[in-house]
């Protein structure tokens, strides 16, 4: 005998893996644009050294490297034949290989104020990094169901 589960909707299954690169963009977009907003903010109302003059670029940095990474590890697992953790171990290890390669190209040329980059560089890091976590957690989250 076959055990009967709940029906498969297979067609809507598979809309939810198109659409979820857009849904990813978007949030990735949306996230980007709050934490201008708190940069912007930021400088106009604590003029000083506390953001670098690097600031915005590398804001757009880490837009497009988690953009990039997160829809990498979303292709990759609808193909199912990576696990889920090798997956993210790998967005995260190319993320971060590529965060060092950019900052040995910014501060190549000398920077004068090395210790405000690698200050607002690391809190960018992180907060995108959170923010990819979360967004890959409960993308799995999901597909445990």
């Amino acid at each position: 005998m076959i055990p009967e589960g709940p029906p498969v909707n297979l067609r809507s299954d598979r809309l939810a893996m198109q659409t979820a690169p857009i849904q990813w963009i978007l949030k990735i977009t949306v996230f980007t644009l709050l934490l201008g907003l708190l940069g912007g903010l930021g400088q106009a109302f604590f003029p000083g050294p506390w953001f670098h003059r690097h600031f915005w670029t590398i804001l757009i940095f880490f837009a497009l490297l988690t953009g990039v990474t997160g829809v990498l590890a979303l292709l990759l697992m609808r193909l199912e034949t990576f696990q889920s953790v090798s997956v993210i171990l790998g967005t995260t290890v190319l993320r971060l290989l590529l965060s060092i390669g950019f900052v040995f190209l910014i501060l190549l040329p000398g920077d004068e104020n090395i210790l405000w980059f690698v200050i607002d560089f690391f809190i960018i890091y992180l907060l995108y990094l959170l923010f990819d976590m979360y967004g890959l957690i409960t993308n799995l989250r999901l597909h445990s169901k």
